[in-house]
């Protein structure tokens, strides 16, 4: 197997974790969007749609959950840098999947302006809001899953615009 040919940032010349340098950098606008999908029975999410959940409003918690998830990123990751974010938003799709369930998308978008990227904020935000819809609805489906969280695109910084091959925000 052929490693890649860039290092990772994280690690220092004897593979230590340390946290990356970004005083040198410059300071620009910067955007992450991430993404996570729960997949439940089609009858939770017609509870949790309707707000009849036994813990209440599942959308509205999970949304408040995600972005407080992302402003402590830095609490949670070790080597994420603290950064002033300007706006977090969190927004759910569903739609019909097979036999009898629902897959709920959940879109995190975290922006600042600074000296590194929002990717581990908008991920941290869409995980811990992914996480808040199980918790909430688990009483009626324990079974849901959560799948596929991944940085869909970020802006800013020396790359500009990256976007996921593949999908379509």
């Amino acid at each position: 197997m052929k490693l890649p040919s860039r290092k990772l940032s994280h690690l220092d010349a004897q593979g230590g974790a340390r946290m990356v340098d970004i005083s040198g950098k410059a300071e620009t606008a910067r955007e992450a969007v991430a993404e996570a999908t729960v997949v439940m029975d089609a009858e939770t999410w017609a509870l949790a749609a309707a707000g009849q959940a036994a813990k209440g409003d599942v959308l509205g918690t999970a949304r408040l959950a995600g972005i407080m998830a992302a402003k402590r990123t830095p609490d949670l990751i070790p080597l994420c840098h603290p950064l002033m974010l300007s706006q977090v938003d969190v927004t759910f799709a569903a739609r019909p999947a097979q036999q009898g369930k629902v897959s709920l998308t959940i879109l995190a978008v975290a922006r600042c302006s600074g000296q590194t990227g929002v990717e581990m904020e908008a991920m941290t935000a869409a995980s811990v809001a992914a996480l808040t819809v199980y918790d909430m609805c688990k009483a009626v489906d324990r079974w849901m899953t959560i799948r596929e969280v991944c940085l869909l695109e970020k802006r800013g910084g020396k790359s500009g615009t990256v976007r996921r091959p593949g999908r379509r925000l």
